[in-house]
């Protein structure tokens, strides 16, 4: 993990392996010309004045995402200046958007592989853009090696083509004895940090990463970290009546489970539920997947690692607020002891479900851990989950939906998500949808309208939460897994939505601003 350390030494006389600063496209009365962000003064004059020339000379526009490298000047110890891209200049005595801080430091740190310190003169003002730019760069420093070796019998890993990832970052402007950019800091180090555990589960091959080993390495994080954590294996959830969860494992030799992590507070006086799909592969079951909808399906169980990333967060950052994290865990595979097309499962809410497609799965995990979370009454349950296609032909594969049983705290969650720079969109339950789910052997049926059938998707969820509890979903699907190249602080695979948004709104709910 790269270290992150405050500095207020001149750039000048910093030793480091490169300097990273900031550069924009001018706005129209500057005439669109390239512009040096605040935070590179030392350099540009070592430059006289004349360094946006240079850069620009150099093929620089200012576009975000873009790096540009060139010498050091004369006089400073670091070799190599790095300018990256901030995208457009901010209106006058606006400062840079903190997602265009975040995304410009995880550019620059994973251009920087292999390095061993840079030193990050980008525009900083206040503890906010600290904290921006210092997460920023844990997430964009990101590797996943866990399976690399360095040619034939090697036994060490490197990232980027043999370069480790970046070791420190060192944030020039930032003060290391001011307590509000400590924090800030501290913050961005422990939910960078947590957001790459999530990115690491969902990236392990199913092959490794079954229910049994999620729910192990669980148990390991929550004793580290003061965490209450119960597991029910299959015998426990056959005796509970978890029919949706047993369900969906039946077809697998490996066996499902339900976990339970509780961080709790001594002064908190609400709390939250967040509930994950953790299918830790998905084939379809016997409604089996089609060839080139397989090899990703690892993923499908990004929901339940974005709740466990987000409830150790939680932990760490000491929030005042109690977190129950629910991790639905099963492996959805075709065999002659899998839940057919046809079969009803009774639920752990008593309801009964009619299958009438086992790759419809999510849903079915999903309900039995709403029910288990809803029996706590928390003051609200979020669930998170890679649910439907749906999702992603509505919105891409970067945004996603939050649907809710409250139109406030549908806002709410939208707004949080966008604060931490996670794209997300308020969807609607169209209550219309409703009457396609009807059965005429069981409660409810698992598909409905093959039109909105994310919405759908969210309306049978919203059947197994408790009555009166606040209650939001967020269907993941396009953003979980990024099977494009790297942008901006998101790396190639797992991605680690969502838990941004779930640390926040544990923030927001122990400060009492969210309702």
């Amino acid at each position: 993990m790269t270290a992150l350390t405050l500095s207020t030494a001149a750039a000048p006389g910093l030793r480091a392996d490169a300097i990273v600063i900031g550069v924009a496209k001018g706005a129209a009365s500057r005439s669109g010309d390239l512009i040096v962000a605040p935070g590179a003064e030392a350099l540009d004059k070592a430059y006289d004045g004349r360094l946006a020339g240079v850069l620009e000379t150099l093929g620089a526009s200012g576009a975000e995402g873009e790096v540009t490298k060139l010498p050091a000047p004369a006089g400073f110890k670091a070799p190599l200046v790095l300018a990256v891209g901030l995208g457009a200049e901010p209106e006058k005595d606006a400062g840079f958007d903190a997602e265009a801080l975040r995304r410009a430091a995880g550019v620059a740190a994973r251009a920087l592989a292999g390095s061993k310190k840079a030193a990050f003169a980008l525009p900083v003002t206040d503890a906010a853009e600290i904290g921006a730019i210092a997460e920023g760069v844990v997430l964009g420093a990101y590797s996943f090696d866990a399976y690399k070796q360095t040619g034939q019998g090697g036994k060490d890993a490197k990232a980027k083509n043999g370069k480790a990832p970046l070791a420190e970052a060192s944030l020039l402007g930032g003060k290391p004895r001011d307590a509000a950019h400590k924090a800030a800091l501290l913050r961005a180090a422990a939910v960078g940090e947590e957001l790459n555990r999530a990115r690491d589960l969902i990236n392990m091959p199913p092959n490794d990463l079954d229910p049994q080993a999620f729910a192990a390495l669980a148990q390991t994080a929550a004793k580290e970290h003061g965490i209450k954590v119960q597991v029910l294996d299959d015998k426990a959830l056959a005796k509970g009546g978890y029919g949706g969860i047993l369900g969906v494992g039946s077809g697998s030799a490996a066996a499902p489970r339900l976990v339970k992590l509780s961080y709790t507070s001594g002064k908190a006086k609400k709390h939250l539920a967040f509930v994950g799909k953790g299918i830790t592969y998905d084939s379809g079951g016997i409604s089996l997947k089609p060839a080139g909808h397989n090899e990703t399906m690892k993923c499908d169980m990004s929901g339940a690692a974005a709740v466990f990333a987000a409830v150790v967060a939680a932990a760490r950052l000491g929030l005042e607020v109690n977190v129950t994290g629910w991790l639905a865990l099963a492996e959805n595979m075709p065999s002659g002891s899998a839940t057919r097309p046809g079969d009803v499962l009774r639920m752990y809410s008593g309801k009964t479900v009619e299958v009438l497609n086992t790759d419809a799965e999510g849903r079915l995990v999903l309900a039995d851990a709403l029910w288990a979370a809803s029996e706590e009454k928390p003051d609200a349950i979020v669930d998170v989950a890679t649910l439907t296609g749906a999702m992603m032909l509505a919105l891409g594969s970067r945004t996603f939906g939050v649907m809710a049983n409250d139109d406030a705290f549908r806002s709410a969650v939208h707004e949080a998500a966008e604060e931490v720079g996670e794209p997300a969109w308020p969807m609607p339950l169209p209550e219309h949808l409703r009457k396609g789910m009807d059965s005429s052997v069981a409660d409810i049926a698992n598909m409905g309208e093959r039109m909105g059938g994310g919405l759908v998707a969210g309306l049978f969820l919203r059947e197994f939460v408790g009555e009166g509890i606040t209650w939001a979903h967020l269907d993941i699907a396009g953003p979980a897994f990024n099977e494009g190249g790297p942008f901006g602080y998101t790396p190639k695979g797992g991605t680690g939505t969502a838990v941004r948004t779930l640390v926040r709104l544990a923030e927001l709910t122990a400060s009492g601003d969210l309702g």
